[in-house]
């Protein structure tokens, strides 16, 4: 029980009953998939994701909920409202991992979730609308190379057809996973929900970053979810004896003009917005010998900002800049844009009715951005969508370290209780 006993530990108090309960789940679906490492490694479709997925099933059953799950692996519980016939709102994450991830990156928000719709019913309170609890499927992609597939389906924004070339590291296709996972892909467009049936989407998420920590802040308000870009670049020199050829002209160095490169983008995005980031993290050096003078590099630059006109604006300067690097120092430079995904901003009016109940819970309130892609990225495109961020110790995410205190959880889980008990009673 390492995980529930340090959460209580560190609570140094008594948890009722209902955050006892969530403690105890987290420590329940972090023994299933768990490494040598103290991780989790539940990934998408495996028999570990499945064994979770069934797991939160009986959860769902127990505190009252209505279960189904849908033909691409979504699991969705719902808390009938009085008035079941208008748009439900929905709120959740996602419970498969990285390998060797953490042991709240999503089970937070479908926990929070499950939590609250569990305290409705034990309360006795019905809600107009009804409450669905989510658990988006495979969204971090850890299957195919390809996330967020779940909630990508629910929208209608895959289907069969664009997921055809999907494979696995085993080389095993889309169909077939699902096939082995229980599922039958030839079904997923009975997946997709009409964005009319549904009036909101609230997911609750840690930040996986460091700004609530350094800010000393329990909770933020999401405004917008970064949208990544990212830029194939090929520099091309000539490989030389590293001894005997001399330093200067005489040299054509691909790694050199590359690692400018490099330093020039760490320095670009404060110049086009305050929310944009550059990353270079995959470099490969050709061929690769400590002797010799390197001919190629090919590197990937990720570039993300939640307003698309400077992100765009960021990728035509590291471009531009790129090439004016290359030409001075006399390599060839190809470059090419291979993935752009639109950045999605939060509703402000689901903001507002966050930022009441952080107000009413007497904690500051603070906007933050997402530069890290989330299931509410995908949904907000066609849906009204809001995102509560929890701090998580040192921003660490992805990782067996991940964590995030029982009090900050116990704060999360009230701010979204009140968000999501406004909703659910607003008028048609």
């Amino acid at each position: 029980m390492e995980i529930y006993n340090r959460l209580l530990q560190q609570y140094g108090k008594e948890a009722n009953a209902g955050l006892d309960r969530f403690a105890r789940r987290i420590q329940a679906l972090a023994e299933i998939g768990m490494t040598s490492d103290l991780g989790s490694s539940r990934i998408a479709y495996s028999q570990e994701d499945r064994q979770a997925k069934e797991l939160l099933k009986a959860w769902m059953k127990e505190a009252g909920l209505e279960v189904r799950e849908d033909p691409v692996g979504n699991v969705i519980g719902t808390l009938l409202g009085a008035n079941p016939e208008i748009p439900s709102v929905m709120s959740g994450s996602h419970i498969d991992t990285v390998p060797n991830g953490g042991h709240f990156d999503g089970v937070v928000g479908v926990l929070s979730a499950l939590e609250v719709a569990q305290r409705w019913s034990e309360q006795g309170f019905v809600p107009q609308r009804s409450l669905e609890v989510v658990a988006f499927s495979d969204e971090e992609g850890s299957r195919f190379h390809a996330s967020l597939t779940g909630s990508h389906f629910m929208t209608g924004q895959l289907n069969l057809d664009s997921v055809k070339h999907y494979q696995d590291d085993e080389g095993r296709s889309f169909e077939q996973v699902l096939q082995e996972h229980g599922l039958d892909a030839t079904k997923a467009e009975e997946s997709v929900r009409k964005p009319e049936d549904i009036y909101a989407f609230i997911e609750m998420h840690i930040e996986q970053g460091q700004v609530l920590e350094k800010q000393e802040i329990p909770i933020g308000i999401v405004n917008g979810i970064a949208g990544p870009a990212w830029i194939d670049m090929k520099w091309g020199g000539r490989a030389a004896h590293a001894g005997a050829t001399p330093m200067g002209l005489l040299r054509s160095d691909a790694l050199v003009a590359a690692s400018e490169c490099v330093m020039a983008i760490e320095k670009l995005p404060s110049l086009h917005s305050r929310t944009a980031v550059a990353t270079v993290g995959k470099l490969n050096v050709y061929p690769n010998g400590s002797n010799v003078i390197p001919s190629e590099v090919s590197m990937v630059v990720d570039v993300r900002d939640i307003h698309l006109d400077r992100r765009d604006q960021l990728l035509d300067a590291i471009i531009q800049e790129a090439e004016s690097i290359a030409l001075r120092r006399g390599v060839q430079f190809q470059s090419e844009v291979n993935i752009k995904v639109d950045p999605t901003s939060m509703d402000p009016a689901l903001m507002d009715v966050v930022q009441g109940a952080i107000e009413k819970a007497d904690l500051p309130v603070f906007n933050l951005t997402s530069g890290a892609g989330h299931d509410a990225m995908v949904i907000g495109r066609q849906i009204p969508t809001a995102m509560i961020f929890i701090r998580c110790l040192e921003g660490i995410s992805h990782n067996p370290l991940e964590w995030a205190s029982l009090e900050d959880l116990e704060l999360g889980i009230l701010v979204l209780d009140d968000t999501l008990r406004q909703l659910v009673h607003t008028k048609a």
